[in-house]
This record gives C-alpha cells, sequence and structure tokens, in this order.
C-alpha cells in the first residue's frame, strides 16, 4: 500500500481476501450439510432482518454517515493488492540524497512534481524551503499520526459492528422464542420460531467472527503498512536535509523494508 493514493490501473485482486470470504461462508454451508440439515434453513429473513438491519442501524446511529461510507470504501479496497512501492521510495530517497548533496538541497524542487506519493511531496517541499530538521520531523510525525488515525477509522467501525451483531443475534433468538411462546398451542407454527431463534445466532456470531472482524484486522495491518513507509520517508529524508552519506541513509532505511516484509510474512502465514 502507497503512501499517497492508490493506483487503481495497477492494484489486483488480493486472492487471500477474495477467496477467504466465500470460504468462510462455504465452511457454515459444509457443517450444515454434514449434520444432514437442510441447507435451506439458514434462510431465515426475520433473522436476517434482525441482525443484518439492526447492526447496521446501530452503527449509523455511532459514527457519522461519511465515515460509513469511507468503511465501505476501504473495504472494497481490501480486496485489491497494490505493487510494493517501499523499494521505489528507498530509491528515490537515495536519489534526491546524491542531488542534494552535489547541487544543494534547492535542488530537490523540480523532484517535488515527480513525486507520485503526497506524503513524500509533503516532506520535500519542506526540504525545498530549509526548514529546520527538528520542524521538518514535527510536522511530518504529526501529519503521519493524523493520517493512520483516518486509515484505522474503518477498522474501528467493522469492530464495532461486530460487537453489536453477536448481540442483535442474541435478539433474534429472544423475539424468535416469544413468537414459540405464543404458538404453544398450534404446534404447526413452533417450528418456524425456533428456526428464527437459532438461526438468528448463528448469523450473528458468523457475520462478527467470519466476516467483520478479519476484514477489520486487514484494514489495520494495510494501515500499519502505510505508517511504516511514512515513517521511512521521514527518516529518510531528515537525513537528506541533514547531508547524510547516501549508502548511511539506505544502510539505515533497509531496516524498514526487514520489518515491512516480515510482517507481509507473518501476514500470509496467519
Amino acid at each position: 500500500m502507497s503512501v499517497g493514493r492508490r493506483s487503481s490501473s495497477s492494484a489486483k485482486f488480493e486472492l487471500a481476501t477474495v477467496i477467504g470470504i466465500p470460504a468462510a461462508l462455504a465452511v457454515v454451508v459444509l457443517a450444515q450439510k454434514l449434520e444432514g440439515a437442510p441447507v435451506r434453513a439458514l434462510w431465515q429473513p426475520t433473522a436476517a432482518l434482525v441482525v443484518f438491519g439492526g447492526t447496521l442501524a446501530a452503527v449509523m446511529v455511532s459514527y457519522p454517515l461519511a465515515l460509513i461510507k469511507r468503511t465501505g470504501v476501504a473495504v472494497r479496497a481490501a480486496l485489491f493488492v497494490s505493487p510494493d512501492s517501499l523499494d521505489r521510495i528507498l530509491a528515490d530517497i537515495i536519489s534526491y540524497s546524491n542531488i542534494s548533496r552535489r547541487k544543494g538541497v534547492v535542488a530537490l524542487e523540480s523532484e517535488v512534481e515527480r513525486a507520485q506519493d503526497s506524503f513524500l511531496r509533503m516532506a520535500l517541499n519542506l526540504a525545498v524551503d530549509n526548514t529546520s530538521t527538528k520542524v521538518s520531523r514535527q510536522i511530518l510525525e504529526v501529519e503521519s499520526d493524523a493520517r493512520r488515525e483516518r486509515e484505522e477509522a474503518p477498522a474501528e467501525v467493522l469492530e464495532t459492528a461486530a460487537g453489536y451483531a453477536p448481540t442483535l443475534g442474541i435478539l433474534g433468538a429472544v423475539l424468535g422464542l416469544i413468537h414459540v411462546m405464543q404458538s404453544l398451542s398450534d404446534p404447526s407454527k413452533l417450528g418456524g420460531g425456533i428456526a428464527v431463534a437459532f438461526v438468528a445466532t448463528v448469523y450473528g456470531v458468523a457475520v462478527a467472527n467470519l466476516l467483520l472482524l478479519p476484514l477489520a484486522t486487514r484494514l489495520r495491518g494495510s494501515a500499519r503498512r502505510a505508517a511504516l513507509i511514512r515513517e521511512l520517508v521521514i527518516e529518510g529524508m531528515v537525513s537528506v536535509q541533514e547531508g547524510a552519506n547516501p549508502r548511511v541513509i539506505e544502510q539505515k532505511l533497509r531496516g524498514f523494508l526487514l520489518v515491512a516484509n516480515h510482517d507481509e510474512t507473518a501476514r500470509k502465514v496467519a
């Protein structure tokens, strides 16, 4: 994930996510079939209305509509993966260091518009404006923290929804049992009420643990990686302003690649 806006033309489907979501649903359906119960028994419109409609309503009360829409955009973006930008940004910073050492930091002004990442452009502008390294670091760190909070907000929405869904599943179960109690004199209506009761609980627990929480974890991972890229930019550009040797800068920034690769490997293994 890059620091700036993703390029939708170069992004590709994230197979793990695209396969994982239907696979999670398939697990529930398969378990139902293995028990010898009809799969159609899992379809209960009343239970779905209580769990999904109630969860959406609770989330709308909890968060502004703009954030809910942004969460939908973030979830859609989670289905895609963009080409890794860490190596490219590292190469750009080393190039800036070479230019700065030969011609001075002001010579980087021509590189500002060519920078693809908005955060990197911001760092370049601070360097070209001859901002002190201390102030540059403070400005960039505040901006990075603000961006990370914004990027993690959709994950918080999903986690909140995951907290509501099981509780609303219990509510659906109670409503189903109320219907059962009212129909004790008519055995033909007992089956429907019991089905709503149990299926509502399944909906609530399944959507929370098989969909909402995994997606929230993925969004937090993306936010963490984007923050790591910004940290690389901060350390690299401050070093450029300080006039550090390009080889020293590269050696310092290589550590960020190790951390990023370790996080990516751990995510794939998990």
